[in-house]
Protein backbone atom coordinates (compact mmCIF):
# COMPACT_ATOMS: atom_id res chain seq x y z
CA UNK A 1 0.00 0.00 0.00
CA UNK A 2 1.24 3.47 -0.90
CA UNK A 3 0.37 6.47 1.27
CA UNK A 4 -1.05 9.33 -0.78
CA UNK A 5 -1.31 12.04 1.88
CA UNK A 6 -1.11 12.74 5.59
CA UNK A 7 -4.18 14.91 6.36
CA UNK A 8 -4.00 14.51 10.14
CA UNK A 9 -0.31 15.49 10.22
CA UNK A 10 -0.95 18.44 7.92
CA UNK A 11 -3.77 19.61 10.20
CA UNK A 12 -1.56 19.16 13.27
CA UNK A 13 1.21 21.23 11.66
CA UNK A 14 -1.20 24.05 10.93
CA UNK A 15 -2.20 23.98 14.59
CA UNK A 16 1.36 23.91 15.96
CA UNK A 17 2.48 26.80 13.74
CA UNK A 18 0.10 29.01 15.72
CA UNK A 19 1.93 28.31 18.99
CA UNK A 20 5.42 26.93 18.21
CA UNK A 21 8.15 28.68 16.25
CA UNK A 22 7.83 27.22 12.75
CA UNK A 23 5.44 24.64 14.15
CA UNK A 24 8.27 22.47 15.46
CA UNK A 25 10.30 22.11 18.67
CA UNK A 26 13.64 22.09 16.86
CA UNK A 27 14.23 23.73 13.51
CA UNK A 28 15.63 20.67 11.77
CA UNK A 29 12.25 18.95 11.94
CA UNK A 30 10.83 21.55 9.58
CA UNK A 31 13.15 20.19 6.88
CA UNK A 32 11.45 16.79 6.85
CA UNK A 33 9.84 16.02 3.48
CA UNK A 34 7.12 16.50 2.33
CA UNK A 35 6.30 18.20 5.66
CA UNK A 36 6.74 17.34 9.36
CA UNK A 37 4.83 14.25 10.46
CA UNK A 38 3.19 13.85 13.85
CA UNK A 39 3.16 10.55 15.71
CA UNK A 40 1.04 8.87 18.35
CA UNK A 41 3.64 6.37 19.52
CA UNK A 42 6.06 3.62 18.67
CA UNK A 43 7.05 0.07 19.49
CA UNK A 44 10.43 -1.49 18.78
CA UNK A 45 11.64 -0.29 15.36
CA UNK A 46 8.23 1.09 14.32
CA UNK A 47 6.35 4.37 14.66
CA UNK A 48 2.66 5.13 14.05
CA UNK A 49 1.50 8.55 12.85
CA UNK A 50 -1.70 10.50 13.48
CA UNK A 51 -3.23 9.08 10.29
CA UNK A 52 -2.68 5.52 11.53
CA UNK A 53 0.19 4.69 9.18
CA UNK A 54 3.03 2.58 10.61
CA UNK A 55 6.65 2.95 9.51
CA UNK A 56 9.95 1.20 9.99
CA UNK A 57 11.88 3.93 11.79
CA UNK A 58 15.45 4.78 10.79
CA UNK A 59 15.32 8.28 12.30
CA UNK A 60 15.20 6.98 15.89
CA UNK A 61 14.65 10.44 17.32
CA UNK A 62 17.65 11.65 15.24
CA UNK A 63 19.77 8.97 16.88
CA UNK A 64 18.99 8.55 20.58
CA UNK A 65 16.47 5.69 20.43
CA UNK A 66 19.16 3.03 20.11
CA UNK A 67 17.06 0.31 21.83
CA UNK A 68 13.95 1.03 19.79
CA UNK A 69 10.71 2.52 21.09
CA UNK A 70 9.24 1.39 24.41
CA UNK A 71 12.10 -0.91 25.35
CA UNK A 72 10.79 -2.89 28.35
CA UNK A 73 13.98 -2.69 30.44
CA UNK A 74 14.31 1.05 29.96
CA UNK A 75 10.60 1.60 30.62
CA UNK A 76 10.77 -0.41 33.83
CA UNK A 77 13.83 1.46 35.11
CA UNK A 78 12.23 4.85 34.54
CA UNK A 79 8.93 3.66 36.04
CA UNK A 80 10.73 2.58 39.22
CA UNK A 81 12.41 5.98 39.56
CA UNK A 82 9.47 8.28 38.82
CA UNK A 83 7.59 7.72 42.11
CA UNK A 84 10.79 8.56 43.97
CA UNK A 85 10.96 12.06 42.55
CA UNK A 86 11.99 13.79 39.34
CA UNK A 87 15.00 15.70 40.64
CA UNK A 88 16.56 16.54 44.00
CA UNK A 89 19.00 19.41 43.56
CA UNK A 90 21.41 17.27 45.53
CA UNK A 91 23.55 14.19 45.17
CA UNK A 92 22.21 10.66 44.74
CA UNK A 93 23.94 7.36 44.09
CA UNK A 94 22.71 6.96 40.50
CA UNK A 95 25.10 9.79 39.55
CA UNK A 96 28.07 7.67 40.51
CA UNK A 97 26.63 4.28 39.52
CA UNK A 98 26.01 5.33 35.93
CA UNK A 99 29.30 7.27 35.75
CA UNK A 100 31.06 4.07 36.78
CA UNK A 101 29.35 2.21 33.92
CA UNK A 102 30.56 4.87 31.47
CA UNK A 103 34.13 4.77 32.75
CA UNK A 104 34.17 0.97 32.63
CA UNK A 105 33.16 1.04 28.94
CA UNK A 106 35.59 3.68 27.66
CA UNK A 107 39.31 2.95 28.19
CA UNK A 108 41.40 5.74 29.65
CA UNK A 109 38.53 7.79 31.09
CA UNK A 110 38.70 8.77 34.76
CA UNK A 111 35.84 11.18 35.44
CA UNK A 112 32.37 12.02 34.10
CA UNK A 113 30.65 15.40 34.03
CA UNK A 114 26.87 15.12 33.59
CA UNK A 115 25.00 17.48 31.30
CA UNK A 116 21.75 17.47 29.30
CA UNK A 117 22.46 17.93 25.59
CA UNK A 118 25.35 17.42 23.20
CA UNK A 119 25.60 21.16 22.59
CA UNK A 120 26.00 21.77 26.33
CA UNK A 121 28.62 19.03 26.62
CA UNK A 122 30.81 20.40 23.82
CA UNK A 123 30.55 23.91 25.28
CA UNK A 124 31.67 22.50 28.63
CA UNK A 125 34.56 20.66 26.97
CA UNK A 126 35.73 23.88 25.32
CA UNK A 127 35.64 25.74 28.62
CA UNK A 128 37.53 22.93 30.34
CA UNK A 129 40.19 22.98 27.63
CA UNK A 130 40.59 26.74 27.87
CA UNK A 131 40.68 26.73 31.65
CA UNK A 132 43.25 23.94 31.71
CA UNK A 133 45.63 25.34 29.10
CA UNK A 134 45.14 29.09 29.57
CA UNK A 135 44.73 29.35 25.80
CA UNK A 136 41.76 30.67 23.81
CA UNK A 137 41.51 29.29 20.28
CA UNK A 138 40.68 25.82 18.96
CA UNK A 139 40.88 23.79 15.76
CA UNK A 140 37.90 22.06 14.22
CA UNK A 141 37.36 20.30 10.92
CA UNK A 142 35.19 21.38 8.01
CA UNK A 143 31.79 19.72 8.09
CA UNK A 144 32.08 18.50 11.69
CA UNK A 145 29.18 19.39 13.97
CA UNK A 146 29.65 20.14 17.66
CA UNK A 147 26.30 21.67 18.52
CA UNK A 148 24.56 24.93 17.83
CA UNK A 149 26.30 27.27 20.30
CA UNK A 150 28.00 30.39 18.95
CA UNK A 151 31.60 29.15 19.33
CA UNK A 152 30.92 25.76 17.76
CA UNK A 153 28.55 26.43 14.87
CA UNK A 154 31.35 27.45 12.53
CA UNK A 155 32.43 25.71 9.33
CA UNK A 156 29.59 23.21 9.33
CA UNK A 157 27.75 24.00 6.08
CA UNK A 158 28.55 26.42 3.23
CA UNK A 159 26.40 29.51 2.75
CA UNK A 160 24.68 30.48 -0.50
CA UNK A 161 28.02 31.65 -1.90
CA UNK A 162 29.73 28.39 -0.98
CA UNK A 163 31.70 29.90 1.90
CA UNK A 164 32.25 28.12 5.20
CA UNK A 165 31.95 30.38 8.20
CA UNK A 166 29.16 31.31 10.60
CA UNK A 167 26.24 28.90 10.68
CA UNK A 168 23.31 31.06 11.76
CA UNK A 169 21.86 34.53 11.65
CA UNK A 170 22.29 36.14 15.03
CA UNK A 171 25.51 34.27 15.75
CA UNK A 172 28.25 36.38 17.27
CA UNK A 173 30.70 37.10 14.42
CA UNK A 174 33.62 37.05 16.84
CA UNK A 175 33.18 33.25 16.92
CA UNK A 176 35.25 33.24 13.74
CA UNK A 177 38.19 34.68 15.68
CA UNK A 178 38.38 31.67 17.99
CA UNK A 179 38.46 28.80 15.52
CA UNK A 180 40.71 27.62 12.71
CA UNK A 181 39.11 25.27 10.17
CA UNK A 182 41.09 22.38 8.71
CA UNK A 183 40.17 19.63 6.25
CA UNK A 184 39.37 16.27 7.83
CA UNK A 185 42.43 14.05 7.56
CA UNK A 186 44.96 16.85 7.06
CA UNK A 187 47.38 16.01 9.86
CA UNK A 188 50.20 18.08 8.38
CA UNK A 189 48.22 21.31 8.70
CA UNK A 190 47.12 20.51 12.25
CA UNK A 191 50.72 19.79 13.21
CA UNK A 192 51.97 22.99 11.61
CA UNK A 193 49.31 25.06 13.40
CA UNK A 194 49.89 23.53 16.83
CA UNK A 195 53.67 23.78 16.60
CA UNK A 196 53.81 27.30 15.17
CA UNK A 197 55.50 29.92 17.38
CA UNK A 198 53.03 31.60 19.73
CA UNK A 199 50.24 29.12 18.96
CA UNK A 200 47.24 29.79 21.20
CA UNK A 201 45.22 26.61 20.64
CA UNK A 202 43.51 25.15 23.69
CA UNK A 203 41.92 22.20 21.90
CA UNK A 204 41.36 20.18 18.78
CA UNK A 205 37.76 19.06 18.35
CA UNK A 206 36.62 16.33 15.96
CA UNK A 207 34.00 13.73 15.32
CA UNK A 208 36.20 10.61 15.25
CA UNK A 209 33.92 9.38 12.47
CA UNK A 210 32.52 12.23 10.38
CA UNK A 211 28.93 11.13 10.97
CA UNK A 212 27.18 14.46 10.45
CA UNK A 213 28.63 14.88 6.95
CA UNK A 214 28.85 11.54 5.21
CA UNK A 215 29.69 8.81 7.79
CA UNK A 216 33.35 9.02 6.76
CA UNK A 217 35.91 7.08 8.76
CA UNK A 218 39.23 8.70 9.73
CA UNK A 219 42.17 8.05 7.38
CA UNK A 220 44.54 5.36 8.71
CA UNK A 221 46.76 6.76 11.44
CA UNK A 222 44.99 10.13 11.55
CA UNK A 223 43.48 9.87 15.04
CA UNK A 224 46.77 8.51 16.40
CA UNK A 225 48.54 11.42 14.74
CA UNK A 226 46.20 13.91 16.40
CA UNK A 227 46.86 12.25 19.74
CA UNK A 228 50.63 12.49 19.26
CA UNK A 229 50.74 16.15 18.25
CA UNK A 230 48.24 17.22 20.93
CA UNK A 231 50.32 15.48 23.59
CA UNK A 232 53.49 17.10 22.30
CA UNK A 233 51.99 20.60 22.37
CA UNK A 234 49.87 20.35 25.53
CA UNK A 235 46.67 20.73 23.49
CA UNK A 236 43.45 19.11 24.70
CA UNK A 237 42.15 16.53 22.20
CA UNK A 238 38.36 16.24 22.25
CA UNK A 239 36.38 13.50 20.52
CA UNK A 240 32.79 14.50 19.88
CA UNK A 241 31.11 11.11 20.31
CA UNK A 242 27.58 12.44 20.57
CA UNK A 243 26.72 10.09 17.68
CA UNK A 244 29.41 7.42 17.87
CA UNK A 245 29.49 6.92 21.64
CA UNK A 246 28.15 3.48 22.67
CA UNK A 247 26.93 3.06 19.08
CA UNK A 248 29.83 1.99 16.87
CA UNK A 249 31.41 -0.11 19.62
CA UNK A 250 30.93 -0.75 23.32
CA UNK A 251 33.42 2.02 24.11
CA UNK A 252 32.65 4.07 21.01
CA UNK A 253 35.46 5.30 18.80
CA UNK A 254 38.03 4.81 21.56
CA UNK A 255 37.66 1.04 21.46
CA UNK A 256 37.00 0.87 17.71
CA UNK A 257 40.15 2.83 16.74
CA UNK A 258 42.34 2.41 19.80
CA UNK A 259 43.02 6.10 20.40
CA UNK A 260 42.17 7.83 23.69
CA UNK A 261 41.52 11.59 23.66
CA UNK A 262 41.68 13.86 26.70
CA UNK A 263 37.92 14.53 26.70
CA UNK A 264 34.93 12.84 25.07
CA UNK A 265 31.47 14.34 24.68
CA UNK A 266 28.57 11.89 24.83
CA UNK A 267 24.81 12.15 24.28
CA UNK A 268 22.14 10.54 22.04
CA UNK A 269 22.59 6.77 22.61
CA UNK A 270 23.67 7.10 26.24
CA UNK A 271 20.11 7.19 27.65
CA UNK A 272 17.97 5.55 24.96
CA UNK A 273 15.99 8.69 24.11
CA UNK A 274 16.07 10.59 27.40
CA UNK A 275 17.87 13.97 27.55
CA UNK A 276 21.31 13.15 28.92
CA UNK A 277 24.82 14.15 27.89
CA UNK A 278 28.24 13.90 29.44
CA UNK A 279 31.89 14.85 29.22
CA UNK A 280 34.18 11.96 30.08
CA UNK A 281 37.95 12.01 30.31
CA UNK A 282 40.96 13.00 32.37
CA UNK A 283 40.49 13.59 36.07
CA UNK A 284 42.96 16.49 36.22
CA UNK A 285 40.86 18.38 33.65
CA UNK A 286 37.32 17.55 34.78
CA UNK A 287 38.05 18.00 38.50
CA UNK A 288 38.75 21.68 37.77
CA UNK A 289 34.97 22.24 37.87
CA UNK A 290 35.33 22.47 41.65
CA UNK A 291 38.32 24.81 41.57
CA UNK A 292 37.58 27.68 39.25
CA UNK A 293 35.95 26.39 36.04
CA UNK A 294 32.20 26.91 36.24
CA UNK A 295 29.91 24.12 35.08
CA UNK A 296 26.28 24.34 36.16
CA UNK A 297 22.81 23.09 35.30
CA UNK A 298 19.67 22.51 37.35
CA UNK A 299 18.96 19.21 35.60
CA UNK A 300 22.51 17.83 35.56
CA UNK A 301 22.53 14.31 36.99
CA UNK A 302 18.75 14.02 36.87
CA UNK A 303 17.79 10.68 38.49
CA UNK A 304 15.09 9.82 35.94
CA UNK A 305 17.36 10.16 32.92
CA UNK A 306 20.20 8.41 34.74
CA UNK A 307 17.88 5.49 35.43
CA UNK A 308 17.21 5.40 31.68
CA UNK A 309 20.96 5.53 31.01
CA UNK A 310 21.63 2.62 33.33
CA UNK A 311 19.04 0.47 31.55
CA UNK A 312 20.35 1.53 28.13
CA UNK A 313 23.98 0.72 28.94
CA UNK A 314 22.95 -2.62 30.46
CA UNK A 315 21.01 -3.54 27.32
CA UNK A 316 23.90 -2.50 25.07
CA UNK A 317 26.22 -4.64 27.18
CA UNK A 318 24.38 -7.85 26.37
CA UNK A 319 26.38 -10.41 24.33
CA UNK A 320 26.29 -10.01 20.57
CA UNK A 321 24.78 -6.51 20.42
CA UNK A 322 27.63 -4.91 18.50
CA UNK A 323 28.14 -7.94 16.27
CA UNK A 324 24.47 -7.66 15.31
CA UNK A 325 24.83 -3.92 14.72
CA UNK A 326 27.74 -4.53 12.37
CA UNK A 327 26.04 -7.40 10.54
CA UNK A 328 22.69 -5.66 10.08
CA UNK A 329 24.31 -2.34 9.19
CA UNK A 330 26.31 -4.13 6.51
CA UNK A 331 23.20 -5.93 5.23
CA UNK A 332 21.37 -2.61 4.88
CA UNK A 333 24.33 -0.94 3.17
CA UNK A 334 24.86 -3.88 0.79
CA UNK A 335 21.16 -3.94 -0.03
CA UNK A 336 21.19 -0.24 -0.80
CA UNK A 337 24.21 -0.64 -3.08
CA UNK A 338 22.60 -3.50 -4.97
CA UNK A 339 19.32 -1.59 -5.44
CA UNK A 340 21.13 1.55 -6.62
CA UNK A 341 23.19 -0.50 -9.09
CA UNK A 342 20.08 -2.22 -10.47
CA UNK A 343 18.55 1.15 -11.24
CA UNK A 344 21.75 2.67 -12.61
CA UNK A 345 21.96 5.35 -9.92
CA UNK A 346 25.55 6.39 -9.14
CA UNK A 347 26.00 6.67 -5.39
CA UNK A 348 28.22 5.94 -2.43
CA UNK A 349 26.93 4.00 0.57
CA UNK A 350 29.07 4.16 3.71
CA UNK A 351 28.56 2.16 6.90
CA UNK A 352 30.13 2.16 10.35
CA UNK A 353 28.35 -0.21 12.70
CA UNK A 354 24.64 0.69 12.83
CA UNK A 355 25.10 4.02 11.01
CA UNK A 356 24.63 4.05 7.23
CA UNK A 357 24.97 6.92 4.74
CA UNK A 358 23.67 7.16 1.18
CA UNK A 359 25.22 9.85 -1.03
CA UNK A 360 23.34 10.01 -4.32
CA UNK A 361 25.28 11.01 -7.41
CA UNK A 362 28.68 10.67 -5.75
CA UNK A 363 30.96 7.85 -6.98
CA UNK A 364 33.16 8.03 -3.85
CA UNK A 365 32.41 9.48 -0.42
CA UNK A 366 35.89 10.27 0.83
CA UNK A 367 35.59 13.74 2.32
CA UNK A 368 33.34 16.69 3.14
CA UNK A 369 33.48 17.97 -0.44
CA UNK A 370 32.01 14.69 -1.66
CA UNK A 371 29.21 15.00 0.89
CA UNK A 372 28.39 18.53 -0.27
CA UNK A 373 28.42 17.37 -3.90
CA UNK A 374 25.70 14.75 -3.30
CA UNK A 375 22.41 15.17 -5.15
CA UNK A 376 20.16 16.25 -2.30
CA UNK A 377 17.23 17.06 -4.59
CA UNK A 378 17.11 13.46 -5.78
CA UNK A 379 17.47 12.11 -2.26
CA UNK A 380 14.67 14.36 -0.98
CA UNK A 381 12.35 12.87 -3.59
CA UNK A 382 13.52 9.39 -2.68
CA UNK A 383 12.76 9.98 1.02
CA UNK A 384 9.17 10.90 0.15
CA UNK A 385 8.81 7.79 -2.01
CA UNK A 386 10.13 5.66 0.86
CA UNK A 387 7.86 7.41 3.35
CA UNK A 388 4.85 6.61 1.17
CA UNK A 389 5.89 2.94 1.33
CA UNK A 390 6.49 2.79 5.07
CA UNK A 391 10.08 3.92 5.76
CA UNK A 392 10.72 6.91 8.01
CA UNK A 393 14.19 8.29 7.23
CA UNK A 394 16.28 11.38 7.83
CA UNK A 395 17.00 14.08 5.27
CA UNK A 396 20.62 14.15 4.14
CA UNK A 397 21.03 10.38 3.73
CA UNK A 398 22.01 9.13 7.22
CA UNK A 399 20.25 6.04 8.63
CA UNK A 400 20.30 4.74 12.22
CA UNK A 401 19.61 1.15 13.28
CA UNK A 402 18.43 0.11 16.72
CA UNK A 403 18.77 -3.15 18.61
CA UNK A 404 15.08 -3.70 17.80
CA UNK A 405 15.58 -3.91 14.01
CA UNK A 406 15.55 -7.53 12.85
CA UNK A 407 16.96 -9.31 9.82
CA UNK A 408 13.43 -9.44 8.41
CA UNK A 409 13.10 -5.66 8.90
CA UNK A 410 16.30 -5.08 6.95
CA UNK A 411 15.18 -7.38 4.13
CA UNK A 412 11.83 -5.59 3.89
CA UNK A 413 13.60 -2.22 3.96
CA UNK A 414 15.78 -3.17 1.00
CA UNK A 415 12.66 -4.19 -0.97
CA UNK A 416 11.08 -0.81 -0.22
CA UNK A 417 14.25 1.04 -1.24
CA UNK A 418 14.18 -0.81 -4.58
CA UNK A 419 10.51 0.06 -5.19
CA UNK A 420 11.09 3.66 -4.12
CA UNK A 421 14.04 4.10 -6.47
CA UNK A 422 11.89 2.91 -9.36
CA UNK A 423 9.12 5.32 -8.42
CA UNK A 424 11.51 8.26 -7.97
CA UNK A 425 13.21 7.69 -11.32
CA UNK A 426 9.82 7.36 -13.00
CA UNK A 427 8.93 10.86 -11.78
CA UNK A 428 11.97 12.22 -13.63
CA UNK A 429 15.64 11.37 -13.35
CA UNK A 430 16.85 14.70 -12.03
CA UNK A 431 20.54 15.62 -11.85
CA UNK A 432 21.63 12.25 -10.47
CA UNK A 433 20.92 10.40 -13.73
CA UNK A 434 23.02 12.85 -15.71
CA UNK A 435 26.04 11.90 -13.61
CA UNK A 436 25.79 8.23 -14.57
Amino acid sequence: MTIAAWPASEKAWERTKASLGGGVSTGLRASMKPHPLFFTGGSGPRLTDLDGHTYLDYVLGWGPVILGHGHPGLTAAVSRQLPLGATYGAGHLLEAEIAEKVLARIPGTERVLWSNTGSEATQAALRLARGTTGRRRFIKFRGHYHGWTDPMLVGYRPDAQGRLGLGSQGQNPTALDDVTLVDWGDLDTVTELLKSPGADFAAVFCEPVLCNSGVIEPPPGFLAGLREVCTATGTVLVFDEVITGFRIASGGAVTRYGVTPDLITLAKAIAGGFPLAAVAGRADIIDRTTSGIVHAGTYNGNPVVLAAAGATLDALGEPGVYDDFERRGKALADGMRAALARHGVPATVSQVGPVVQLLAGVPEGRDFADFIAADQEFYDRLTVAMLRRGLFTLPGGRWYLSTAHTDADIARTVEIIDDSLAATLAEGPGPVARRA
